[in-house]
């Protein structure tokens, strides 16, 4: 008998979202390919603006994955090994498929560049994303049991997301030009095309990392809300801080980031 190759859907979570993949390792074993699936989804959907150059092609691209969601037995979206897969995190974990056609939606946004006027408009696109994506990944633990853990959630993906946006600022700011809120430009006497030519002032970045740091700290204050059960949803918030204080590079390697991971995994709160 042939030995099957590696699943294609954890491969895809571990080269595009290391910490997320490193974080679902500490996740019991029957729930691991379900958290995997929903990463995976979420990975396919944000790359969408990258694979094309106008925004109808991506929306032709979302209008397969709304489809599929609403019909997962027609014959294309049970071929596609993260759609299969997502169908039966589905039913793990009891996921309403409203939420995730609300992701797809969220990500939708990502096509066009009309720029975000204030924080709040940021806020609400991580929240509808970032913090979304903690909240499902909560339900696949739980097995479709409410663990509790909203507010730990909303302000988890916010921080999360911040992060990262003030990480990509730091080191190629093009990347997140059109998520850098106009009102946070406009405090720094900062035009979103300094941004494109790659130029983001250091007061810009410490304005996000502290942004960043206030939603963390919200987040462990609504921890204890949350069933441990859904822990390991919230674990990858344990890089969030060393993160926003980063000064090497060594802080990147993969080999550290899974030992504080590991940790955290052995702490009542993680992060």
């Amino acid at each position: 008998m042939a030995e099957s190759g590696p699943d294609p859907v954890a491969t895809l979570v571990r080269d595009a979202a290391f910490d997320a993949y490193s974080a679902g390792l500490f996740a019991p074993a029957g729930a691991r390919p379900h958290l995997y699936a929903l990463q995976a989804f979420d990975i396919e959907l944000s790359r969408v603006r990258d694979l094309t150059r106008e925004p109808l092609p991506g929306e032709m691209r979302f209008q397969w994955w709304r489809d599929a969601l609403a019909d997962p037995a027609r014959a294309d979206a049970a071929a596609h090994p993260v759609m299969r897969a997502l169908e039966a995190a589905i039913r793990y974990g009891a996921l309403p498929r409203q939420a995730l056609q609300d992701l797809i939606d969220a990500r939708n946004d990502d096509l066009y560049d009309d720029p975000l006027p204030t924080v709040g408009d940021l806020e609400a696109r991580l929240g509808a994303t970032r913090s979304a994506l903690l909240r499902l990944s909560s339900l696949i633990l739980a097995r479709g049991r409410d663990p509790g853990g909203a507010d730990a959630a909303g302000h988890g993906g916010l921080a999360l997301g911040l992060t990262q946006i003030a990480r990509e600022l730091s080191r190629a700011p093009q990347r997140v030009a059109r998520l850098v809120p106009v009102e946070l430009l406009a405090a720094q006497g900062v035009g979103q095309g300094d941004l494109e030519r790659n130029e983001a002032p250091a007061a810009l970045v410490a304005a996000l990392r502290a942004l960043a740091l206030r939603h963390l700290n919200a987040a462990r204050a609504a921890y204890p809300a949350l069933d441990p059960v859904a822990a390991p949803a919230f674990l990858p918030l344990a890089l969030v801080a060393s993160d926003l204080t980063r000064r090497g590079p060594g802080d990147g390697l993969r080999w550290l980031r899974l030992a504080r991971l590991w940790r955290a995994s052995r702490r009542s709160t993680p992060f």
